[in-house]
């Protein structure tokens, strides 16, 4: 039988603490939050690996929960405190979002995937976690009759930067993201300070891309 708590210990160990996440609250979320919960049954053995593993079948879209580091040193960037008002975009089947829910006083998980969304809410029900929602919807709209908020994450990559979900940060907040585009990939962190929008690489990283978030063709003449 499987020993998913000691799986969990060296995922924390071996993968998030080595890339240097250090805050107590996070690591401690990552550490009580079984993420096998949050993978369908055939594929639970694959949960801790250092992998984006996909939670969805293969007559849609491909959807992948973010490989461990990658969302941890995003949450540590983001800086997710105890009265923060979170939107997780793209939350599949709600890993992200249970983590949250331990890290930020109130979570809207959006997923426009409706099998995704409803397993994600099953997830959330049964571990108890009152304080996070989820709802369905187009991504790159976000939810803004749910905002504003002091904190967005995309739960994938995004070629463009999103425009629409800017306009739902509070004064202050803070949305971060991968932002793919080329070769290269970047986990970013951007701020809206007195209305205006600022970004800042703060890692290289990858991530599958997410609907809605692909940059437009461009006709050449």
């Amino acid at each position: 039988m499987t020993d998913f708590a000691a799986l969990r210990r060296m995922m924390v160990d071996g993968q998030v603490r080595t890339a240097d996440v250090t805050d107590p609250r996070l690591l401690a979320a990552m550490l009580s939050v079984p993420r096998e919960r949050f993978f369908p049954a055939d594929k639970a053995s694959l949960a801790y690996l250092d992998l984006d593993v996909a939670v969805n079948g293969s007559g849609q879209p491909i959807r992948r929960l973010l490989k461990p580091m990658v969302l941890a040193k995003l949450m540590q960037a983001a800086a997710v405190t105890a009265t923060d008002h979170v939107l997780d975009v793209g939350c599949a089947t709600g890993y992200s979002t249970a983590l949250l829910a331990h890290l930020a006083d109130s979570v809207v998980g959006i997923e426009e995937d409706a099998a995704l969304a409803r397993q994600a809410a099953d997830a959330l029900a049964s571990a108890g976690l009152a304080n996070a929602k989820i709802v369905t919807g187009p991504l790159s709209k976000g939810r803004p009759s749910d905002g504003p908020y002091d904190l967005i994450l995309l739960q994938g990559s995004s070629e463009m930067e999103p425009a629409a979900l800017f306009d739902q940060l509070k004064e202050g907040g803070r949305l971060a993201f991968v932002f793919a585009r080329g070769p290269a990939a970047k986990a970013m962190l951007y701020r809206r300070i007195e209305g205006d929008i600022s970004g800042r690489a703060i890692f290289d990283a990858t991530a599958s891309p997410l609907p809605g978030f692909a940059k437009p063709a461009e006709f050449v003449f």
